[in-house]
């Protein structure tokens, strides 16, 4: 049989180009695995993964959303909205002290913990790291801040200790609000968050509506 070559980089992640080509690896992957040639089968099988994978708009730790989702996102969303960038506060002490694989299950707890309530056009998705964005269409001032501090207060009380002994988790949110466009939100939510950290972390950060003061709120 003469040797088929596939790269995964052929124009991967473009139209329709992307599920042909995981098809067309998994089919070579097939054929070379009933004639025994394990290695290259098992060679088109990785090409495959890696255009799954680059194709996802799921965050493979925790299931939510990825970055790639919320960047397609933010650009088609209405003008008015809220976008709240949260943070694990001190997330690294909880790997030095407990290990990854903990860490992994922390993150996907505070996942789960965050998407509880949500309206249903809003959603979360993992911007990085220990790092998620909610994305909350079509809300008031009033709404987003109620939503956002319910949010911090669900990680904050989970019962973390059950998970394992000694463990607190809890999140810091820097919450926009208003006009403009879905990217220029996230970028003052990152703002308000670092505010959130500097009053002490486990609070709610965003702009008072008449003063434009920036009021943490932790309540």
């Amino acid at each position: 049989m003469a040797e088929v070559r596939v790269s995964a980089d052929d124009e991967v992640g473009t139209g329709d180009t992307a599920p042909d080509l995981l098809t067309l690896h998994e089919s070579i992957a097939d054929l070379f695995a009933t004639r025994g040639d394990w290695r290259r089968a098992y060679q088109h099988l990785r090409s495959a993964l890696d255009i799954a994978r680059a194709g996802s708009l799921r965050d493979p730790l925790t299931s939510s959303y990825n970055r790639r989702y919320l960047d397609q996102r933010l650009p088609e969303l209405p003008a008015t909205m809220a976008v709240a960038l949260v943070d694990l506060d001190r997330f690294k002490s909880v790997n030095d002290t407990y290990g990854h694989l903990l860490g992994d299950r922390v993150l996907c707890r505070v996942a789960d913990l965050l998407q509880e309530g949500l309206p249903a056009d809003a959603f979360c998705a993992r911007y990085g790291g220990e790092e998620f964005a909610l994305v909350l269409p079509g809300i008031d001032h009033r709404g987003a801040v109620l939503l956002a501090n319910a949010a911090r207060l669900r990680v904050a009380r989970h019962p973390w200790s059950e998970l394992q002994p000694g463990l607190r988790v809890t999140i810091s949110v820097g919450l926009a609000h208003g006009t403009g466009s879905g990217p220029r939100q996230l970028h003052r939510a990152d703002n308000l968050l670092y505010a959130a950290k500097r009053a002490g972390r486990n609070k709610v950060a965003f702009h008072d509506r008449e003063t434009a003061q920036v009021i943490t709120h932790s309540e």
